[in-house]
């Protein structure tokens, strides 16, 4: 999901500010290295850095994350700060390309000595990110890239406070044939999204250990308009469950288009179609029951969630969706290792960060693995009259 010609837009986000999300990774660019940072001043503010999307048709993804960010910022300097030094947040426009991205990431690690950066949401451009943060020594948390090689390919210095692609596909998958008791599911892929791909053949490999059967998998790609001709032959194959491991801007015209040609079977799909309203917006009666897994709910019944909302509401004008809740998490899981090293930023921090465990977070709690991926619950949400509604909570 994806731009606007122009130069880097650095956003300092000390007043009132105001996901494909996990864009296919790309292969990184190269940016100018980026050397070790050096120390910050023993005295002063603390600078900490995000980078996402804040033009562009992402710029929802990018402006919700940075405020989720934001917000634990005020709320850790209204605690006090770290060691009684104020923190300041660092905004920078990534315009959902990687050079950008990359360049961001650089700019926070040799000019701003950022001590910890929350960024990106798409997979892609996290990737374009990583070298920058290794080489600068400087810990990196991303909101919501959950493709696996994020981590896998990104090196020590980048961690993540959502869940991958793996566990994603196969919660979905067991969710299908526990919770829905479907037996046949067809799937209608994305040929070129590796998110898309990814997640279908891990929910796929799952379904099927589990008993089920895949009936029909049908390509599209992304700018595409009429599905008819594929939701026609998956229809045929007698279908109870369609997967769409895809975007909500596609999949509010597919389910339309199914709808008309007869389909009455639930709608299923992953994060990718975490909008807000803007599923219900373009899908309209089309969506009405569809299930999806994502990372946060605003009706969730806990008692963290509604006070965030609350607070998030009163400072931004509008309630979160899971974008801004994993911004919030992000920036208070660095906060919180900023605290437990004293300030001290560099390997220092990067070892607390690595030890984040049983983290009290939003979007549910926080232990960074081995391999620096979250190990956490996801939540699925049904659609009702257009608005995401909390339906269960699925565990590792």
């Amino acid at each position: 999901m994806r731009l606007r010609p122009g130069l880097l837009s650095a956003v300092v986000t000390l007043a009132l500010l105001g996901c494909e999300r996990k864009q296919a990774p790309a292969p990184s660019p190269t940016p100018a290295p980026a050397a070790p940072a050096p120390a910050q001043s023993a005295t002063g503010p603390l600078l900490i850095g995000t980078v996402g999307a804040l033009t562009g048709p992402e710029a929802h993804f990018g402006s919700e994350s940075r405020n989720g960010a934001q917000l634990a910022v005020e709320e850790a300097n209204a605690a006090g700060g770290i060691q009684g030094r104020q923190l300041v947040l660092r905004s920078y426009d990534s315009q959902s390309k990687p050079e950008e991205a990359a360049n961001a990431m650089t700019r926070l690690v040799n000019q701003d000595r950022a001590l910890f950066v929350v960024g990106e949401n798409q997979s892609s451009l996290s990737l374009a990110m990583a070298p920058a943060a290794a080489k600068g020594e400087v810990p990196m948390i991303a909101p919501s890239s959950t493709n696996p090689r994020v981590t896998a390919e990104g090196g020590p210095y980048v961690f993540r406070v959502c869940f991958t692609d793996t566990f994603q596909g196969q919660l979905l998958a067991r969710y299908a044939r526990e919770t829905l008791k479907a037996e046949r599911v067809a799937m209608l892929v994305d040929q070129k999204s590796d998110y898309a791909v990814g997640l279908a053949k891990v929910f796929a490999t799952r379904f099927g250990a589990l008993g089920g059967k895949i009936v029909a998998e049908e390509a599209y790609a992304k700018g595409d308009t009429d599905f008819r001709a594929q939701l026609t032959r998956a229809k045929a194959a007698r279908p109870e469950v369609l997967f769409i491991p895809g975007y909500y801007s596609d999949v509010g015209p597919m389910a339309r288009q199914a709808r008309e040609l007869g389909m009455r079977l639930t709608l299923l799909g992953g994060d990718g179609w975490d909008s807000g309203d803007r599923l219900g917006q373009l899908g309209g009666s089309a969506v009405e029951g569809a299930l999806y897994s994502t990372h946060f709910a605003p009706d969730n019944p806990g008692g963290r969630v509604q006070g965030f909302i609350a607070r998030y509401k009163a400072r931004f004008g509008n309630v979160p969706d899971a974008l801004g809740a994993l911004g919030y998490d992000a920036a208070r899981v660095g906060i919180d290792a900023l605290r437990r090293s004293s300030g001290v930023g560099g390997p220092a921090l990067r070892e607390q960060v690595a030890r984040t465990r049983d983290f009290d977070g939003i979007t549910g709690k926080i232990t960074l693995g081995p391999e620096r991926d979250a190990v956490k619950p996801a939540i699925i949400v049904k659609l009702v009259k257009g608005q995401p509604v909390f339906a269960a909570e699925v565990s590792p």
